[in-house]
């Protein structure tokens, strides 16, 4: 009665005007024409999509995220394990777990451990137990005496193998860490060493059983861990010797640029610098030595003394920038031929022509040939004191003495100038001629002393090497003077 109308009010509620129910669609039915309520539901599939979608997404990162977690805890033992304590505190680790192991493996040797003291072996358990600590106690020690603690550990392996066959798997472990660690931090001849008795024992083959399977396991694997470890030793070695040699090479070529910016400082203070030294003193002797100039030729020459002074000044604030680069190591200097002592005189020359006063050259001894980079010396040092004496000591007499005792050659150059008592220059830039001599002369092994001469004046003295094997002939003598 209930099932019938519950049919009934099936066929009424049919009846009834209202939205119709949805029903699959007819083979060529546009889906199209279903309503807003099917787009609906194709909207609520697509939106389940994505959700799984984010979820895979959501794992994807997720694994990323403890991969890298993973990656840096395993950078980070890494680094911990190569201190000095993470080292230590590995190798006390690995020591404690090996003896252990190696205790409990020789306890169970024996059928029931408990009885082994009393049974009819009970040395047997004993003697084990002793060879197991021998064969792993010394594992830490490692990685403070590796050739003693190698050796210790070894020796306990072999007899292990050979005497009493209770070689446990722990001290085969304990034998392996052994040859390898001798391979990075004993001598090579010790750590192969320690790899041979093992191949030997397994050609005699006197073990048996599981000791003969160790034994095989050792022949093939002790060797190869003591190679392992002097072939890391030697890679090591290597690293270090390449970063050696690079920081040597660095060194060698900031050397060589400290001394190549040293030279070409020097050079432009002697050589460039001198010149244009004597053409500002030119300048000015000439406008005030010649009487009735017009005024527009005083003028000239007075603008040329001023132009070649303000090119001095700038060279100076150069030099400063090169010597401060170069710092105190002059560097290996190449010798100028065509420049010595035979030259003297030209310079001599030059100053009479300059200064009108008068310059003599004083020549003390035998001459003798001297090393092409001391005669450059001298006769750089000669032709800076010169051209300090003009600039200083405008007028005043020169002497140039050059003296011969022997085994060394002394340059002197004497004003009879006003002093030493110098005034500073306006621009504050430090002068370089004193430093520029007294460099050559160190850079050949000689030395160099300036200061107020006696009697007044000015002296600078530079004592240079004398005569070496190949140069103990008679020179000629270097230009004209008084010889004594």
């Amino acid at each position: 009665m209930t099932r019938v109308k519950a049919t009934h009010a099936h066929a009424e509620g049919a009846d009834r005007p209202g939205p119709r129910r949805s029903r699959a669609a007819l083979p060529g039915e546009d889906q199209a024409g279903r309503g807003p309520a099917w787009t609906g539901r194709d909207h609520s599939w697509a939106g389940r999509d994505h959700s799984w979608a984010g979820r895979d997404d959501s794992w994807a990162g997720r694994s990323r995220a403890w991969a890298g977690r993973a990656l840096t805890w395993t950078r980070r033992g890494r680094a911990w394990a190569g201190r000095p304590a993470g080292s230590r505190a590995v190798a006390v680790a690995a020591g404690v777990a090996l003896v252990g192991a190696a205790l409990a493996e020789a306890a169970a040797h024996t059928v029931d451990p408990r009885a082994a003291l009393t049974a009819e072996r009970p040395m047997f358990f004993v003697v084990s137990a002793l060879l197991a600590l021998a064969t792993t106690l010394p594992v830490p020690a490692l990685w403070g005496q590796p050739v003693a603690a190698g050796l210790t550990v070894t020796a306990a392996g072999v007899l292990s193998l050979t005497a009493f066959q209770t070689l446990t798997v722990a001290g085969a472990l304990a034998t392996l860490v052994a040859g390898h660690r001798l391979g990075r931090a004993g001598p090579r001849e010790v750590a192969v060493a320690s790899a041979l008795p093992y191949p030997l024992l397994a050609l005699v083959g006197q073990a048996a059983g599981e000791t003969r399977m160790l034994t095989l396991v050792l022949a093939s694997l002790a060797p190869a861990a003591a190679l392992a470890g002097v072939a890391r030793r030697a890679r090591g070695e290597a690293r270090e010797s390449a970063a050696a040699s690079r920081v040597a090479t660095e060194g060698l070529l900031e050397h060589a640029a400290r001394g190549e910016r040293a030279r070409i400082a020097r050079e432009l203070h002697d050589v460039v610098a001198h010149h244009i030294s004597m053409v500002a003193v030119q300048a000015e002797t000439a406008r005030l030595a010649t009487p009735g100039m017009p005024p527009a030729g005083a003028e000239r020459l007075a603008a040329i003394g001023d132009t070649a002074r303000a090119a001095l000044t700038e060279m100076r604030r150069l030099l400063g920038v090169l010597r401060e680069d170069a710092g105190a190591d002059a560097g290996v200097r190449v010798p100028q031929p065509g420049l010595g002592l035979g030259e003297v005189n030209e310079l001599l020359d030059e100053a009479r022509d300059a200064s009108g006063a008068g310059t003599r050259l004083i020549v003390r001894g035998r001459p003798v040939r001297l090393d092409p980079g001391v005669e450059l010396a001298a006769y750089r040092i000669i032709q800076e004191a010169l051209t300090n004496a003009r600039r200083h000591a405008p007028g005043a007499a020169v002497d140039v003495e050059l003296v011969y005792p022997g085994e060394a050659v002394r340059v002197r150059v004497r004003d009879n100038g006003p002093g030493p008592s110098l005034p500073a220059r306006a621009d504050g830039v430090a002068g370089h001629g004193l430093a520029g001599m007294r460099e050559r002369a160190t850079a050949v092994g000689g030395r160099l002393a300036t200061g107020p001469a006696p009697g007044g004046g000015f002296l600078v003295e530079a004592t240079l090497p004398g005569t070496g094997e190949g140069f103990l002939a008679e020179a000629p003598l270097p230009g004209t003077g008084e010889s004594a």
